[in-house]
């Protein structure tokens, strides 16, 4: 039979390794995400400059102010749908990175909370008459933090969720209104 101290020792070398493993995990996944992220920017600053070279030589050879406002005006569409496409791909790498993270998170608090309650019980098991209700306590609490936690990971869930849609509803107004602005600048102009 262990005696209570060892259980608590290897409940904490234990505990320390998951943390280790849970802090390597939520690393890579990071890094990964940064990985992403970098490639996202690196190709968008290069077709930007290469579009804009075009652009520019475009719009330099207009002959006449008419032909450099329809010019103008035809990018807005393009750019629009650019940075739409941009901003969805960048939502999709901040909620695959927050799924990721919270899947993690949550097997790690699933094996602590296993891992408690499974300690409890062994200390617990040969605890004197009337100390039932303390560890029903603890038990409780245990529990009552593993759904506190659970919350939290779900409300940032739906936070994300929330942000993610918000963008796609802000970008799609936006190439709304440059396609309505781009006739309106033309018809302006005649």
């Amino acid at each position: 039979m262990f005696s209570v101290p060892e259980q608590f020792s290897a409940a904490t070398k234990a505990n320390l390794d998951a943390q280790f493993a849970l802090f390597s995990s939520i690393s890579a996944k990071t890094l990964e995400s940064v990985e992403k992220l970098a490639e996202l920017n690196l190709n968008a600053v290069k077709s930007t400059m290469e579009e804009a070279t075009a652009t520019t030589r475009q719009l330099l050879s207009a002959k006449d102010a008419q032909e450099f406002i329809q010019l103008s005006s035809a990018q807005l569409q393009p750019n629009a749908e650019k940075f739409l496409a941009y901003s969805r791909h960048l939502g999709n790498i901040a909620t695959t990175t927050q799924a990721e993270l919270s899947r993690a998170a949550e097997v790690q608090l699933n094996e602590n909370k296993r891992k408690v309650v499974t300690l409890l019980e062994e200390v617990t098991k040969d605890a004197p008459a009337g100390t039932e209700h303390i560890v029903a306590a603890i038990k409780s609490a245990i529990n009552n933090s593993h759904a506190s936690l659970e919350q939290i990971n779900k409300t940032g869930k739906q936070t994300i969720e929330a942000l993610e849609a918000n963008l796609n509803t802000v970008v799609t107004q936006l190439v709304q209104a440059g396609e309505k602005a781009a006739p309106a600048k033309l018809s302006a102009k005649k």
